[in-house]
C-alpha cells in the first residue's frame, strides 16, 4: 500500500519515498562541475584529498568553567585523555567585558565558562601548556581582540613567539545581534575591531584563525539547517566585504577564515547542509570576490552537537544523540569536532561525562571505519539530491538578504531575527503536538531514568576572583596602566588599528574590563530597536 504522508527534513524539504538517477538528472546534475573529487573545486566532497585517510579530524572538546587554575586542570585532563586541541569557554562577564568584581558580573562569574579578567588569569590558565604545538580555540566574539592578545602575550613570556601560535577566535560578531546577545558595541563599529584583528594577525599572527564564522549559535536559536548556512555565509560575506573595503587584499587574510556549524539531529540533512555550504563558498569567494588563491576558497570547519538536542530527561540518550550527531559531521567533512556531555542540559559537563564524550569521537574515527575512504556517501542519489536543494535554499536567503543591502542591514531591520523566531516556534509546536519525536521528552518518558550527577559550582568562587582581581590592581603600575589605556582611547578615535594599543594596555595589566570601557566610551553599547 502506497504511504501518501508528506515527510519533510527540518527545513521543510520534502522527502521522497526514494531517490533515483532521475532526480540528478532532473536537477540537471554535473558530477563534475557540481562534485568533483575531494581536494578539488567546489570541495563538495571535502577540501583535502586524502581527508581522514592522512589523520582523523582535531578532537577539539569545549572545557571552561570557574577559575583559570580550574580550566588548566581540565585542559590537562583532556590532553592525557587523547584530545588534539584545546578548546575554550568564557564566562558572561568576560564575553560582555566586565571584570569580575563588576556590578553587572554578580551571580555569573565562572559559571558557563572560565573568567579571565586579565593577563594573570591568562598565565594560570596556559600554564604546562605546549603552546608552541598545541592549537586553542576560543569561543569569544565582543572580547576575541582582547583575549587573542592575552593569549599571544603569554606565549611570548613563554618563548614562543606569535608567528608560531596557532588557534581560533570565534569573533563572529553579527551572529550575536542575530542569535546569542553577547554583543557590546554597535554593529558598523564593531566591524572595525574584526578587520583591524584580520590586518594584525596578517602581519604578526599568522597560523591564527581570526574569525570562527558561526552558524552554531544560529541553530541553538531555533533555525533551520538552510537558515544556519544561509545567514552564516551572508555574516562572511559581509566580512568579506568590510575588510576589502578597509583596503585588505582579500587572499591576504581569506585563507585564515574558518566556520562553525551546529551538529544537530537529521542525519542525512545535516551531511547534506556540510557539503552544500563547502560548495557555496566556493562560488563565493570565486565570483563574488575573485579570489586567486585556492586555499581562500576553502571551507574550513569546527563542528559541535546541537546543545539544544539535549534532554534532561533520561540524559544518558544523550550519549546516542551526540555518537549520531557526531558521525554526521564527519562523514559531512568537518576539520574538527566537539562531542557534548550528555549532562549538559542539567550544568556544565562532569568529568565522566567529559571523557564519554571523548571517546565517542574516538569511536567513530577509530572503530567505524568511516574514515578510510573520502565522503562515502558521495554519488547517494539522496545525498546528492538533498545536497542540490539544501543549497538551493540557502542560495534563495542569501539573495534576500543582498535586496535588503546585506547582513548588517538584513540584522538591523530585523530580518533574520524575525525568520529564525519563526522557524523556532514552528519547531516547538511540532515537539509539543507529537509531530516531531524527541525520545524521551514527548515519547517512551521514564521518570526514573531521569537522573544524573551535575558538576559543581563554589559558591565562594566568585568572591575569590574578585580578591585576586583587587590584588593585582593594587600592585601594577597604575600610572603605566593610565597612559597606556589613553592611547588605546586615541586609537578609537582616531583610524589606527586598536590591537597595538590594546597589546600594550594589557601587557601593563590592565584589565579586560578597563580596556572595554574605554572602547564602551567611544563606540557606544548597541541597544536593539525592538
Amino acid at each position: 500500500m502506497a504511504d501518501d504522508t508528506t515527510r519533510r527534513t527540518d527545513s521543510g524539504i520534502e522527502i521522497k519515498s526514494q531517490y533515483t538517477a532521475a532526480d540528478l538528472e532532473a536537477a540537471e546534475w554535473d558530477p563534475q562541475a557540481t562534485l568533483g573529487d575531494a581536494g578539488t573545486p567546489p570541495y563538495t566532497r571535502g577540501v583535502y584529498a586524502q581527508m581522514y585517510r592522512t589523520r582523523p579530524w582535531t578532537m577539539r572538546q569545549y572545557s571552561g568553567f570557574g577559575t583559570a587554575a580550574e580550566t588548566n586542570e581540565r585542559f590537562h585532563f583532556l590532553l592525557g585523555a587523547g584530545q588534539t586541541g584545546l578548546s575554550c569557554a568564557f564566562d558572561l562577564p568576560t564575553q560582555m567585558g566586565y571584570d569580575s568584581d563588576h556590578p553587572r558580573a554578580e551571580g555569573e562569574v565562572g559559571k558557563v565558562g572560565v573568567a579571565i579578567d586579565s593577563l594573570e588569569d591568562m598565565e594560570i590558565l596556559l600554564k604546562g601548556l605546549p603552546l608552541d604545538t598545541v592549537t586553542t580555540s576560543m569561543t569569544i566574539n565582543s572580547t576575541a581582540a582582547i583575549l587573542l592578545l592575552f593569549y599571544e602575550l603569554v606565549a611570548e613570556s613563554q618563548g614562543v613567539p606569535a608567528s608560531q601560535i596557532g588557534g581560533t577566535i570565534q569573533n563572529d560578531i553579527l551572529k550575536e545581534y542575530v542569535a546569542r546577545g553577547t554583543y557590546i558595541y554597535p554593529p558598523r563599529q564593531s566591524m572595525r575591531i574584526i578587520t583591524d584583528i584580520f590586518a594584525y594577525c596578517g602581519e604578526h599572527v599568522p597560523r591564527w584563525n581570526t574569525i570562527s564564522i558561526s552558524g552554531y549559535h544560529i541553530r541553538e536559536a531555533g533555525s533551520t539547517a538552510v537558515q544556519e548556512i544561509a545567514f552564516t555565509l551572508a555574516n562572511a560575506i559581509a566580512y568579506v566585504q568590510a575588510a576589502v573595503d578597509a583596503g585588505l587584499d582579500v587572499d591576504d587574510f581569506a585563507p585564515r577564515l574558518s566556520f562553525f556549524w551546529n551538529g544537530h539531529n537529521n542525519f542525512f540533512e545535516e551531511l547534506a547542509k556540510f557539503r552544500a555550504a563547502r560548495r557555496m563558498w566556493y562560488w563565493i569567494m570565486s565570483n563574488r570576490f575573485g579570489a586567486q588563491n585556492e586555499k581562500s576558497k576553502l571551507l574550513r570547519f569546527h563542528t559541535q552537537t546541537a546543545g539544544s538536542m539535549l534532554t534532561a530527561q533520561q540524559p544518558e540518550n544523550n550519549v546516542v544523540r551526540v555518537a549520531l550527531q557526531a558521525m554526521a559531521a564527519a562523514l559531512g567533512g568537518t576539520q574538527s569536532l566537539h562531542t557534548n556531555g550528555f549532562d549538559e542540559a542539567l550544568g556544565l559537563p562532569t568529568e565522566r561525562a567529559a571523557k564519554i564524550a571523548l571517546r565517542t569521537q574516538q569511536i567513530v574515527a577509530y572503530e567505524t571505519g568511516m574514515t578510510e575512504t573520502v565522503d562515502p556517501l558521495a554519488g547517494s542519489y539522496f545525498v546528492e539530491s538533498l545536497t542540490n536543494e539544501v543549497e538551493a535554499a540557502a542560495w534563495r536567503y542569501i539573495e534576500r538578504v543582498d535586496e535588503l543591502g546585506g547582513a548588517v542591514a538584513a540584522i538591523e531591520a530585523g530580518f533574520m531575527q524575525d525568520e529564525i523566531e519563526r522557524a523556532a516556534f514552528e519547531w516547538a509546536k511540532a515537539v509539543d503536538n507529537g509531530e516531531k519525536i524527541i525520545v524521551g521528552l514527548n515519547k517512551f518518558a521514564d521518570p526514573s531514568a531521569d537522573t544524573a550527577d551535575v558538576f559543581p559550582i563554589d559558591p565562594a568562587l566568585e568572591r575569590q576572583q574578585a580578591d585576586r582581581l583587587r590584588a593585582l590592581r593594587a600592585r601594577r603600575d597604575q600610572a603605566a596602566v593610565d597612559a597606556a589605556l589613553a592611547d588605546v582611547r586615541a586609537a578609537a578615535k582616531g583610524t589606527q588599528n586598536l590591537l597595538y594599543p590594546m597589546k600594550e594596555a594589557l601587557r601593563a595589566y590592565a584589565t579586560l574590563g578597563e580596556v572595554s570601557d574605554v572602547l564602551r566610551d567611544e563606540f557606544g553599547v548597541y541597544q536593539p530597536a525592538r
